[in-house]
């Protein structure tokens, strides 16, 4: 009986404090309750303030959006390591140095920039650039391995000046693809990774101070220019073993006389005509979409024509490399005064062309010259010269071609839009007119067109009818 009177303390101590408990927990309740509705109070004023505020302001305010990607095809990445840090010793003045590793970093910003190559990043005394990006292009091989070349030889003259060799250079490059990840709003910055960037790593670890080695891929694409050396075998993972090459210099008729990386005018014209791959893309490309679509005969496809003609006869008269890359420049650009005007389009491309040329290193004579050629195009044609002779011939070739009649009427069809034509068989009549009149001025263009020159006019003959 005693043990019950401590059963129902214990019990009432029990109850009391699941009761306090209880208190307490609706107590925790409430604030959150009145937390919840607090939160639910600014959050509607935040959606309110959030629509009155312009979509501008929305953007600044709003998270940072993911980093965007690119993928490139054909990049040429190179990494160099200044070697020379380590080497300093107690009497050397090491702020000095430092200050020249930092020059030396700026004197190679400037190569690569002049070469049209995007520095990627240095640290330490390791550099890494890559061509290709963020325009695509097919000469980032040739202008890479030039880069490491004018690298090399800016630090050999340094030190040759200074009496004492310090710095050494080494380097490795590599062609293939890359994904970009570009950062930045005014001035964008890339970061490459891929195969290719780890393959143009293990090249500048596998080589020796002093020269630039290149992977296989790469010797292929810049072999025209360059006099280069089997190196050995580099051992890739999961792959078969990666010929190296490694670079001597400018090949001797690409470089001025005595000089290794200095390319000469010989080098210049050559890499313009492959460079002349990637203006076509991009003037073709411009054409595509500015040309009006009325246009039936001056259009991309008489451009390409003519492009192909003009090396056609360039080659079978005898034509320097110059002169055929600025016949062919000449001819990509000879219509595309059209995006402007159809009257005088001749005048206009000129001014187009004077635009575009100067961002691919044509120099003011060539321009100059370019236009003189595409002026001559002007009907009637007067050739002062042979190319005018040649682009003449070219951009009248289809008169002597056996699908004369069928272009013929795309011109007529072209002219006829723009009221400046009358009836069909008056547009013939003019045609005979012309035809009768015209002659071919190149040997090549004569024994190619002439014969077939004059059964088109029997053809538009037989067309025309008495009125």
């Amino acid at each position: 009986m005693g043990m019950v009177p401590e059963q129902d303390e214990a019990l009432i101590r029990r109850v009391a404090k699941l009761a306090k408990q209880n208190q307490e927990l609706l107590e925790e309740k409430d604030k959150l309750q009145k937390l919840v509705d607090k939160l639910t109070d600014e959050n509607e004023r935040l959606k309110q303030m959030l629509s009155e505020i312009s979509e501008a302001e929305r953007a600044r305010i709003r998270p940072a959006e993911e980093k965007p990607v690119m993928n490139f095809k054909m990049v040429t990445v190179m990494f160099a390591d200044v070697h020379g840090l380590n080497r300093i010793t107690e009497d050397m003045d090491r702020q000095k140095l430092m200050d020249e590793l930092d020059d030396i970093f700026y004197h190679f910003d400037l190569i690569v920039k002049n070469l049209n190559i995007e520095k990627i990043h240095s640290i330490g005394d390791s550099y890494m650039c890559a061509g290709g990006i963020p325009v695509k292009n097919i000469t980032n091989p040739v202008q890479v391995v030039l880069a490491a070349l004018q690298m090399h030889q800016y630090l050999y003259d340094i030190q040759k000046n200074r009496g004492e060799q310090v710095w050494e250079l080494r380097t490795g490059i590599h062609t293939g693809s890359v994904v970009a990840t570009v950062s930045g709003q005014k001035k964008k910055c890339y970061d490459i990774k891929g195969a290719t960037v780890n393959t143009a790593s293990r090249l500048e670890s596998f080589g020796v101070y002093g020269k630039v080695l290149i992977s296989e891929m790469t010797y292929e694409l810049v072999k025209e220019f360059f006099d280069c050396e089997y190196y050995g075998k580099l051992p890739v993972k999961y792959m078969d073993d990666l010929d190296v090459f490694w670079v001597k210099g400018l090949k001797p008729e690409f470089a001025v006389h005595g000089e290794t990386s200095v390319p000469n005018e010989n080098f210049n014209t050559k890499f313009k005509l492959i460079q002349f791959t990637d203006l076509q893309e991009i003037i073709l490309d411009k054409l595509e979409r500015e040309l009006p679509k009325t246009l039936y005969y001056h259009n991309v496809k008489h451009t390409v024509d003519v492009v192909t003609e003009v090396e056609l006869i360039g080659w079978a008269e005898d034509c320097t490399d110059e002169e055929i890359l600025l016949l062919k420049t000449a001819a990509l650009f000879h219509d595309a005064g059209h995006v402007i005007s159809y009257k005088d389009h001749e005048e206009r491309s000129c001014e187009i062309a004077r635009e575009y040329l100067p961002k691919y290193g044509y120099s003011q004579e060539q321009i100059d010259r370019i236009c003189e050629i595409i002026m001559a195009t002007k009907l009637p044609p007067q050739p002062r010269n042979l190319l005018e002779a040649i682009i003449c011939d070219s951009d009248l070739d289809y008169l002597g071609r056996i699908d004369f009649i069928p272009v013929s009427n795309t011109l007529y069809r072209e002219l006829s839009e723009r009221n400046m034509i009358g009836t069909l068989n008056e547009w013939n009549k003019l045609q005979l007119k012309f035809l009768s009149g015209h002659q071919y001025f190149t040997q090549t263009a004569q024994n190619l067109r002439e014969v077939n020159k004059q059964t088109q006019i029997e053809r538009i003959k037989a067309l025309i009818t008495e009125d």
